[in-house]
């Protein structure tokens, strides 16, 4: 397929309509080239269709197939990689047919580049270590999000079941779990989708509810107290691969964090056992202190 019937069907699959002589004058060549550049591409399966009339033209159908991607034999093969990737991620947002794009997507390519990728997935894997996800609600949470509708579901919290109506800003994906933010009244609270069941999305819509990446921009705007960490050897190395503490420089970690998420950030830091110590803030050591006095007293009690 040359340049110019890729140039033509990227431009037919902006929706436009276009005539033949508007594309022959576009592409500097005459209405009969392209005419049997357009013959071409259906028959290869482009979905155009033709309105006759002094206002027709060329479309492409609604329900269209996209155009196939030009790629290098390196692109194809990292595509392909990334494709098994997803995979392994649970819960993907519209994910029933990432298996059926990966082996549409293997079909279509040659057979050498077919035998290559066969014997490079003998030498890789990718291992995920997911919640137990009851109910695949991602792609409902994320339609809903970008709706700005509301939605209803049974959240299973610390103090029990409970029924929850919010307004979603999004969903992301973090060492293994989907988590969503979302609005009610004036807070913002964060749930783990795997400990959501039965979502129902609701009629009711508020356009003034943001967006994730909003969300996240703003986040960065709370007030917030610098907080310093000194690491052991090992513990250092353990944090180079966290999300959280990643930016640590040689045993120290220096980071602003709103007050609120302490109680996060506690946990977060008893994971590493005698690996990590706080400097400071006070009040983020002395809540690091009670959970450890909280996890010690239950064998106390024998």
């Amino acid at each position: 397929m040359n340049n110019r019937k890729l140039a033509i069907m990227r431009l037919m699959d902006s929706r436009q309509k276009f005539t033949a002589r508007e594309l022959a004058e576009r592409f500097d060549v005459s209405v009969r080239t392209i005419q049997r550049d357009l013959d071409a591409l259906q028959a290869l399966g482009f979905p155009l269709y033709t309105e006759v009339g002094v206002n027709g033209g060329y479309r492409v159908l609604p329900n269209r197939i996209l155009p196939p991607l030009q790629l290098t034999q390196q692109e194809a093969l990292g595509l392909f990689m990334m494709l098994e990737y997803l995979q392994q991620v649970p819960d993907f947002p519209h994910g029933s047919m990432r298996g059926h794009l990966a082996e549409q997507y293997f079909s279509t390519l040659p057979a050498d580049v077919q035998d290559l990728i066969m014997r490079m997935r003998e030498h890789i894997t990718f291992v995920q270590y997911p919640g137990e996800h009851a109910e695949p609600l991602t792609t409902g949470i994320l339609d809903a999000a970008v709706e700005k509708r509301e939605i209803q579901f049974i959240y299973h919290a610390r103090s029990g079941r409970k029924t929850v109506r919010v307004f979603p800003y999004g969903i992301y994906y973090e060492q293994g779990n989907w988590y969503m933010p979302a609005g009610k009244k004036d807070r913002v609270l964060l749930y783990r989708v795997d400990r959501m069941q039965r979502l129902v999305v609701m009629d009711s819509t508020d356009e003034s509810v943001p967006s994730l990446k909003a969300w996240l921009d703003a986040k960065e705007d709370r007030e917030s107290v610098e907080v310093v960490l000194h690491f052991t050897e090992f513990g250092a190395r353990i944090a180079a691969s966290d999300v959280l503490f990643k930016s640590v420089q040689g045993h120290e970690w220096r980071g602003l964090v709103p007050p609120e998420e302490f109680s996060f950030t506690a946990r977060k830091l008893l994971s590493y056992g005698p690996e990590v110590k706080v400097i400071s803030p006070p009040e983020l050591k002395q809540q690091v202190r009670e959970l450890l006095e909280r996890s010690t007293s239950q064998y106390d009690r024998g």
